[in-house]
């Protein structure tokens, strides 16, 4: 809690993505070890009781990790590494264990992919964030760089930004054109046996993995310029 208190009389810092991400590789590679260890050990025992049991336990240590060690200390191995912590938005202290439960399983399951929303909330916040209720903010803003954190993001609550609606119908519009210009480059570049009967040469193949990358980093980059009001249609005004 004294962080807590820390951060509110400096302002509320919160944590940026190359942060959060380089916590979320340090998380991932414990687990791997872990699970290393476990199957190694088990090889090594080469008695089937004992790797179910490894199994077991390895499964209860991944469920378990992420919960326990928010819920009590507000921060991960990798947060902790990282100078984060995170924060309940209700009681602005620590997580309680069901809701660092399902924030952990939304965040397995989305993966990086979770970490988008970021660039389209005021307070910085990825999906298991949102879904939760939370926020990721510094622990120690005296070890902490100005490049390791940022306040609030107030301009998407100007009377400027267009209203959700329309940014969500134009971000929808943007998408629907960029899907039929995806689908013609892949009709143009990639052969019919190719798309409709998956018969394709190692160039198709390569092409259609390239395609798809351009295309998911289009989808990436519509929606964060469409909710930040960059894009033509539902431009933010500037007002004096």
């Amino acid at each position: 809690m004294a962080d807590h208190v820390e951060m509110t009389l400096a302002g509320t810092a919160y944590g940026r993505f190359p942060r959060r991400l380089r916590a979320f590789i340090i998380d991932w590679a414990i687990i791997m070890l872990l699970l290393t260890t476990a199957l190694f050990l088990a090889v090594s025992a080469n008695s089937d009781q004992v790797g179910r049991v490894l199994g077991l336990t390895f499964l209860g240590i991944w469920l378990l990790y992420e919960p326990l060690l928010v819920s009590f200390t507000g921060s991960t191995v990798g947060h902790y590494l990282t100078n984060l912590r995170v924060v309940d938005d209700k009681t602005h202290g620590n997580v309680g264990f069901l809701k660092a439960t399902a924030r952990h399983l939304i965040k397995t399951l989305l993966g990086f992919y979770s970490f988008i929303t970021m660039a389209t909330t005021s307070r910085h916040q990825a999906v298991h964030d949102l879904m939760t209720r939370s926020t990721v903010q510094v622990r120690d803003r005296s070890k902490a760089s100005s490049n390791d954190y940022i306040a609030e993001r107030t301009e998407l609550l100007t009377p400027g930004m267009p209203s959700r609606i329309r940014r969500i119908l134009i971000i929808l519009g943007y998408l629907i054109v960029g899907y039929l210009f995806f689908a013609v480059a892949l009709s143009a570049l990639v052969s019919q046996s190719c798309i409709n009967s998956a018969r394709c040469s190692s160039v198709e193949n390569a092409m259609t993995i390239v395609l798809g990358v351009i295309w998911l980093a289009a989808t990436v980059l519509l929606i964060i310029f469409g909710w930040t009001g960059r894009l033509y249609g539902c431009r933010r005004v500037e007002t004096p």
